[in-house]
């Protein structure tokens, strides 16, 4: 017997789709079953890399992990990461294809679908239930054509689909109903209920409403989750800069490039009660501050252009002048350094782009993706000297582009691979680092932060804050949801 495949689609982007599912993984989990997320189609620039080396969204790593089981790439087969409004990287089973233009890409989808249709097929002979992730709304009528993410696939492999919906923005019937009226009668059938996110306030002044909505499809409403204030989970996507310091020591500035990547980096600097975390909006003054990091970006070269159209690297210099310390993480690393080339045109236009200056590092964008998982040892510290104390670093590489000092610099971290990562001005004001995941752990956090001049507490590690936030998503859905219709769905679709 293969495993039941039970889908959650939504009314709009950021309904809450990916909290469901990995509630819902974590949920089934507990209950004894062995259950995998599933994303046919995802388009973000937050991604996590594999145990065998391949790229998945970020959404899909926290969901396996809510699911208690490893992140393969067969749990988001099509990964889709902007590289312009029109155009992105194509990653099949956690491997890039090539870079294409959005119509081009629609006329791919045929050759994606298999590739979707082959993942979920081995996940179903693997676990006993498969929880689906759709993408956006499968109301996007201009989208339906060769849709591989939302009703097309549900279409497909004849699954239920739970459609949830957002109360917090208003309008949550007409969300709903909209929704319904737009789809095709048999994807209306095959929605078998509703859930309602994000509620605030009485219950009872709701239920009017939802006997209505009721009466109105025929269909039920499986529960309606409460507004869970400062979730941490990661984002798939979209940056939350909401601020939850209340007695900070250090405050850092991350400028939001036009393709910022893996902006999962900072949600443990973000939720530290010590440090306040500002995120620099397009064409905003960086504000004075103790660090600057600059993040990862999909587009280095256009990025870096950007900042300086927008008197970011002369608010750098100042920064620096005072006293104030930089770091660049992977793109950011990169545009530290004294140029970035592109000779093969992986990311544009070939060509090459002059850098900040700031480190003496050359970088050379190639078409080969690295993607590793990494552990070594953290040479930064206060003073510049060696350090007394040897600080463990864990993180994984996300990039194109190889860099390489022009001169003898201190190296940022020494890895259990024998390779050298990074590397740190001479005066120490400045550093690189190609590690993501730098701030997951407690004490490496606490090693960058004291290089920036404070000194904070220790808090728990990022695996241990997501298990805390995923085991909070699941007692609220345990305790909001009608976990007999939902049983019954999945012995239904076995």
């Amino acid at each position: 017997m293969t495993a039941a495949t039970i889908m959650v689609q939504g009314t709009a982007s950021d309904a809450g789709k990916s909290m469901l599912v990995a509630a819902l993984c974590r949920c089934l989990r507990d209950r004894g079953l062995a259950v995998a997320p599933f994303k046919p189609q995802n388009m973000a620039l937050n991604s996590a890399v594999t145990a065998d080396g391949g790229e998945i969204g970020r959404a899909q790593a926290v969901q396996a992990q809510a699911a208690g089981v490893e992140p393969h790439v067969d749990m988001n087969p099509v990964l889709l990461k902007p590289r312009s409004d029109t155009g992105a990287q194509v990653v099949i089973h956690g491997k890039v294809v090539s870079d294409m233009q959005a119509f081009e890409y629609h006329q791919y989808k045929m050759t994606a679908m298999a590739a979707v249709l082959a993942s979920h097929k081995r996940l179903i002979e693997q676990y006993d239930v498969v929880v689906v992730e759709g993408a956006g709304s499968p109301a996007e009528i201009n989208l339906r054509d060769r849709d591989i993410a939302n009703m097309g696939f549900a279409e497909e492999v004849d699954c239920p689909v739970i459609l949830i919906a957002d109360i917090d923005k208003g309008g949550v019937f007409a969300q709903i109903v909209g929704t319904l009226e737009l789809l095709a009668p048999s994807e209306r059938e095959r929605i078998v209920g509703f859930v309602i996110n994000r509620f605030r306030g009485d219950i009872k002044l709701l239920e009017s409403g939802l006997t209505w909505l009721e009466e109105k499809t025929n269909k039920p409403v499986l529960g309606v989750l409460p507004y869970l204030h400062n979730l941490q989970l990661a984002a798939e996507d979209a940056i939350d800069a909401a601020q939850h310091t209340s007695d900070s020591k250090i405050k850092i500035a991350v400028p939001v490039f036009s393709r910022i990547s893996n902006h999962t980096d900072f949600d443990m600097l973000r939720c530290h009660p010590e440090i306040e975390l500002v995120y620099v909006a397009p064409n905003a003054a960086i504000p004075a501050c103790d660090l600057i990091i600059l993040p990862g970006s999909k587009n280095v070269r256009a990025d870096l252009v950007q900042m300086r159209e927008m008197g970011w690297h002369e608010a750098i210099t100042r920064h620096l002048r005072y006293g104030g310390k930089v770091l660049g993480i992977c793109g950011g690393y990169q545009m530290l350094g004294q140029y970035i080339s592109d000779p093969n045109g992986v990311e544009g236009q070939p060509g090459s782009t002059e850098g900040l200056g700031y480190l003496p590092v050359t970088t050379e964008l190639t078409p080969e993706k690295q993607l590793t998982h990494d552990t070594g040892e953290l040479l930064l510290s206060q003073s510049g000297s060696e350090h007394i104390e040897s600080v463990a670093i864990r993180g994984y590489q996300i990039h194109v582009g190889v860099s390489a000092t022009t001169q003898t610099a201190p190296v940022f971290a020494l890895l259990d691979s024998g390779a050298k990562d990074g590397c740190i001005s001479n005066d120490n004001q400045v550093a690189g680092t190609y590690l993501h995941g730098l701030f997951d752990d407690p004490k490496s956090l606490r090693r960058v932060i004291e290089w920036a001049g404070a000194k904070i507490a220790m808090i728990d590690d990022y695996q241990a804050l997501q298990e805390q936030e995923l085991n909070r998503i699941a007692k609220a859905c345990n305790e909001h949801l009608d976990w007999r219709l939902i049983q019954s769905l999945i012995q239904k679709n076995k």
